[in-house]
């Protein structure tokens, strides 16, 4: 099968032919869909259920007399998902578990100075609105991948968000899944109208703090949308399609790269894949394989489409590959060389690294442990995966006694005044003079 891929020679390039190559493709801001979110969260906003009922029958094709699923849908869910299915997931969330329960951050206190003790207490957020996509490949993986990190932090109310089917009917693997983690409330909700429901809350759905999972362009645009409302709702992380970057040498088993390459392709026709490898060799035998593979897959429409953009890049050394990958900042990093654990300490700008030709990006995607909710457009250089801190909120407690106000306070009341800030300085002053026993009268405007 005939497969043209884009080459390149790092080292032939010029830095505007750098730049260019690992231009991800222009995201267009388009601007008729933006204004129909709107538009939909407006409705969603002002009409509640009524509205969802509307949306649900013309973008759904389906008419719900009631949004949330029942417990005999539930048990429905349960009796259709093979039994193996349901195992690997128990396995897999317990892998998850682990993971995020190890990575749980601490409380803590101390003194800054006799008198003065600082806390930091750890709080779950409330009430977290999760989205999990059920399109032309429901996504389970993304109920856990959300679901355990909400349960390990705490949060005392977990609420789901999936697209029904146009039965009306959830899909059953998002429902076993979320049973699975604990989560009793899954309403059949999709798109902007999902989001705008979470965020706002309607008569059937309860209205949540922060927003999380991925989804697509309606999805994404609507996240925006109601992250940038103060009376919305947080969110998150950026969002964009998938991607991979394969740092590999000639140790590399060909058949593996392309398998690894085709396996993110194959989630969207706008999946960013990257091969970086110093061996001409490596190169040619992975388009080769790439060409083999593809004929067979499935979705092969979809990855053929992700391939018209990808990247097969040649480089001097392994130094460049490094380098590369740190200036491209991938969702997904994988290390397919002779020492990968050699390169992991120069390597930081990755959503996930995977190291080694046994360490395929899927295992990531579903069992391993770690999160597969990362950041994307290079968001990996600022912002992590999602996390247990993610459903946290991190709260400082300050408590000072009438000597640790004697120590520190002529320090704050200077540096309020060398900011011009004089009523903050002053509700030092008046502490301090109480505690000398001295009546201190300050009239409003007059010097300290």
């Amino acid at each position: 099968m005939n497969l043209s891929l884009r080459r390149a020679d790092w080292s032939a390039l010029d830095a505007y032919q750098r730049i260019n190559v690992l231009a991800r493709p222009p995201r267009l801001h388009d601007t008729v869909q933006v204004a129909k979110v709107r538009a939909i969260i407006t409705a969603v906003r002002t009409r509640g259920d009524a509205a969802l009922r509307e949306l649900g029958l013309r973008l759904d094709r389906c008419e719900l007399a009631t949004f949330e699923v029942g417990a005999e849908e539930f048990a429905a869910a349960q009796r259709s998902i093979d039994a193996a299915v349901r195992e690997a997931m128990r396995r897999a969330i317990a892998r998850v578990e682990a993971f995020h329960a190890a990575q749980q951050p601490q409380s803590f206190a101390l003194d800054t100075e006799p008198g003065v003790r600082c806390e930091q207490v750890l709080r779950p957020i409330g009430r977290v609105g999760l989205y999990a996509p059920a399109g032309s490949a429901p996504l389970p993986s993304t109920v856990w991948m959300l679901g355990v990190p909400a349960r390990v932090a705490g949060c005392p109310e977990i609420v789901l968000a999936t697209p029904p089917r146009a039965d009306g009917s959830a899909d059953p693997s998002i429902l076993v899944a979320a049973r699975l983690c604990g989560i009793e409330r899954v309403f059949k909700l999709g798109g902007a109208q999902a989001i705008a429901a979470l965020a706002y809350g309607t008569e059937s759905v309860p209205r949540c703090a922060k927003l999380f999972g991925p989804g697509n362009a309606w999805v994404t645009n609507a996240k925006l949308e109601v992250a940038a409302d103060p009376d919305g709702a947080a969110i998150d992380m950026p969002a964009g399609p998938s991607e991979v970057l394969v740092i590999a040498d000639d140790a590399a088993e060909p058949a593996f790269v392309a398998a690894d390459l085709l396996a993110q392709a194959e989630h969207g026709a706008d999946s960013q894949v990257l091969l970086v490898s110093p061996s001409e060799r490596l190169l040619d035998a992975v388009a080769h394989a790439l060409a083999l593979q593809l004929a067979s897959l499935p979705r092969a429409a979809i990855a053929r489409a992700a391939l018209a953009h990808a990247r097969l890049i040649r480089v001097a050394d392994l130094d460049a590959a490094v380098d590369i990958a740190e200036r491209y900042a991938p969702e997904h990093l994988i290390v397919n060389t002779r020492d990968p654990r050699a390169l992991l300490p120069r390597l930081s700008n990755a959503g996930s690294i995977f190291l080694g030709g046994w360490s395929p990006e899927t295992l990531g995607d579903y069992c391993a442990g770690p999160n597969h909710v990362l950041p994307t457009l290079g968001f990996a250089r600022a912002f992590s995966g999602v996390g247990v801190e993610s459903f946290l909120r991190r709260v400082d407690v300050q408590e000072a006694t009438s000597a640790g106000l004697r120590a520190i306070g002529p320090d704050a009341a200077c540096l309020a005044r060398a900011e011009a800030l004089e009523a903050h300085a002053r509700a030092v002053d008046l502490r301090l003079a109480a505690l000398e026993g001295a009546a201190v009268r300050i009239a409003a405007g007059a010097d300290a």
